[in-house]
């Protein structure tokens, strides 16, 4: 996919909410799921969408919550929502991230450049700017597909006999 398919499949990100991202359970890919909802009248059902990001050699992740926001969000009531609502600092327990002022592919980006010549493939970068964290991912190719009800991006495995 190049930079501009790129940049046309994030534009449904646009003010839509970040509700997880992680790096898969294999590790090489990257994900971040998107709840996507549009105005009632237009018809369109809100959906979850998942991003994968596929052969991610970077992550940046940073705090976009301010030091002094931060300062009066350490009270841990303030992980969930019904606890934290009516106290004065950043409610983490809402749970979603909106994608404000949006998303958008660095054009000349050293480090996808770095990956390409290392690598033998092209690579892109993208940001995503937030409320609550400022992501920038380095990878090769972008799959965006729905995910429905029970999605479960790692599930803790039975033990095993004979693991540790």
């Amino acid at each position: 996919m190049d930079a501009e398919s790129i940049q046309r499949a994030l534009e449904d990100t646009f003010d839509q909410a970040i509700v997880y991202h992680a790096f898969t359970d294999y590790m090489r890919d990257y994900e971040v799921i998107v709840h996507a909802v549009t105005h009632p009248l237009t018809g369109i059902r809100p959906a979850y969408l998942r991003y994968l990001f596929k052969y991610c050699a970077e992550t940046h992740v940073i705090s976009a919550v301010t030091a002094e926001a931060w300062r009066k969000s350490l009270d841990d009531r303030l992980i969930d929502y019904e606890s934290g609502r009516d106290l004065d600092g950043y409610v983490w327990g809402v749970k979603r991230q909106n994608v404000y002022p949006g998303v958008h592919v660095k054009a000349d980006s050293t480090a996808a450049r770095r990956w390409r010549d290392a690598i033998g493939i092209p690579f892109h970068e993208v940001r995503f700017d937030t409320n609550g964290h400022d992501l920038t991912l380095v990878f090769h190719d972008l799959e965006v597909s729905e995910v429905g009800p029970g999605y479960a991006p790692f599930v803790v495995p039975e033990p095993r006999e004979n693991s540790m």
